[in-house]
């Protein structure tokens, strides 16, 4: 059965080795038949939430950037892909600024799960990210916040992930080609609904 998988690419260059990462998986998704749909927060803004709780009294969020077009195709998706190159051991700031804004979508859960005080649309979800080193540790950090923000707080159904490592340096020419993560990303996107 045909999916909609929204792909949130938080970071890197415009054609660099996440947006690389992004192209391979998508192709594959997409001659699996799924529709896909591919959001650049190198394009759109999408700041941070303030913590007003004015979505809490059912308002919109009323930070004045590109989130509030995002929300129905955040709504309508199955799966969300976040795609991000390692900054600092962790997701970038953009993917972070977005996670954060779910806020202003949650609902009033009156039996929460595990000290939550609201309820998410049930999604799937998988990661994909990009680094210039490969060792044991790298995506240590990254990975932890997605299992525990994404999959054990929010309550999405990890689908996966392609931890790509060992693209080099970023100082020239994007270097994820001769990972062989670019096949592991399109094979990962044909097959995520098998």
């Amino acid at each position: 059965m045909a999916k909609k998988i929204l792909i949130v690419q938080g970071g890197g260059r415009p054609r660099g080795n996440t947006a690389q990462l992004v192209e391979a998986f998508a192709k594959g998704a997409r001659e699996a038949g799924h529709t896909v749909e591919v959001i650049s927060l190198l394009r759109q803004e999408v700041q941070g939430c303030r913590g007003c709780n004015a979505c809490r009294y059912g308002k919109p969020c009323v930070i004045p950037d590109d989130f509030n077009e995002m929300v129905p195709k955040i709504e309508a998706a199955d799966c969300l892909v976040f795609a991000s190159p390692l900054y600092f051991w962790t997701i970038s700031s953009r993917i972070k600024a977005f996670i954060e804004r779910f806020y202003c979508i949650a609902q009033e859960d009156p039996n929460p799960p595990r000290g939550r005080y609201e309820f998410y649309p049930v999604k799937d979800s998988a990661l994909l990210m990009t680094s210039a080193d490969d060792y044991f540790w790298t995506f240590e950090q990254a990975v932890s916040y997605y299992r525990f923000a994404l999959v054990n707080y929010i309550g999405f159904h990890d689908k996966g992930m392609v931890l790509a490592g060992g693209c080099g340096d970023t100082n020239g020419k994007p270097q994820i080609e001769r990972t062989g993560r670019l096949q592991e990303a399109y094979n990962f996107g044909k097959q995520l609904y098998d």
